[in-house]
């Protein structure tokens, strides 16, 4: 196969990598396995420009995406809609969708991992045709990633600081919104939740699993994971907060799961600066979002099990 890596320069942790020497020993683990290997190092600003001319390349059969949460999911749209295959050096600072398909944390690890992998498929979603790999989410992440991003960080050590600031200031102002939920896959009978408030929506690309953080297991299973929090008093966010990270939320009744394959989501108050998180970026709010689960429609470079 062709692989052809695309790191951002930017992101995450290649920041502080010497990236000549990281994308030699990429080369050397991949040739070795048999396979043409180009790479190409793009700074942030050029990162999408540098994805879609792979996804172009009609000699390109993986694009190998290193960078944060925002560059991979760009890759995997464009992976998606160019039927290539995606391979991830996670390079962000959760890495949550390189969690759900195994690959090593380590960016070299994941790279000889990687070299010996073998192509499967996995399914991707959709918000409004706008793709996702891992998330979309109203409410409580996106009021945590805008307090956050307002605060100054210059490490990743940093950027955890200041989510955890900001994670304290959404306990003292919970957010609140209204919203009504369809499950349109479904019988509409007790499924629809009218103008109710909530304080989170999240739509995970299938469900979360469960002792860790939250992300799936699997990503083969073709459901979404619907999961919603009405509005808490701060000691119940606290709760389900640390159950969340800790992966034991499941017996939490405040915390509510439904599995879906699509979901419509209209808010009948919207403030204009309303935001939604998708894979870790912030993006505009509307009144209305359908949230759309694609079986097995992306090629994913799964890792050699170590």
């Amino acid at each position: 196969m062709r692989i052809l890596a695309v790191l951002n320069r930017d992101g995450g942790t290649l920041k502080t990598t010497d990236l000549e020497q990281f994308g030699s020993q990429l080369r050397s683990a991949f040739e070795k396995a048999g396979h043409e290997f180009d790479l190409e190092i793009a700074p942030g600003s050029r990162i999408m420009r540098a994805l879609e001319n792979a996804g172009e390349d009609p000699e390109v059969d993986v694009i190998l995406a290193g960078g944060g949460d925002g560059t991979i999911s760009g890759a995997a749209a464009i992976a998606w809609k160019s039927g290539k295959a995606l391979g991830v050096i996670p390079a962000g600072t959760m890495n949550l969708f390189a969690r759900s398909i195994g690959v090593p944390l380590d960016i070299m690890e994941a790279g000889t991992a990687l070299a010996e992998g073998t192509i499967s498929a996995c399914d991707i979603a959709t918000a409004n045709g706008r793709a996702f790999v891992h998330q979309y989410s109203i409410g409580m992440q996106p009021r945590m990633v805008k307090e956050r991003n307002e605060r100054t960080y210059n490490s990743r050590f940093g950027k955890m600081l200041a989510s955890l600031i900001a994670t304290l200031s959404m306990f003292t102002r919970p957010p609140s919104f209204e919203a009504i939920v369809t499950f349109n896959d479904q019988p509409k009978s007790g499924r629809t939740r009218v103008s109710q408030k909530y304080s989170l929506i999240s739509i995970s690309n299938n469900l979360y699993g469960e002792d860790h953080m939250p992300y799936a297991d699997r990503l083969d299973g073709g459901v979404l994971g619907v999961y919603r929090a009405g509005v808490l008093p701060t000691a119940a966010s606290v709760k389900l907060v640390s159950e969340l990270m800790a992966g034991s939320w499941r017996s939490n009744p405040d915390f509510t799961e439904d599995p879906a394959k699509e979901v419509t989501l209209k808010f009948p108050h919207l403030k204009r600066s309303a935001k939604a998180i998708i894979d870790g970026e912030l993006i505009k709010l509307t009144p209305e979002v359908v949230v759309k689960t694609h079986p097995g429609a992306l090629k994913i470079l799964i890792p050699k099990k170590q």
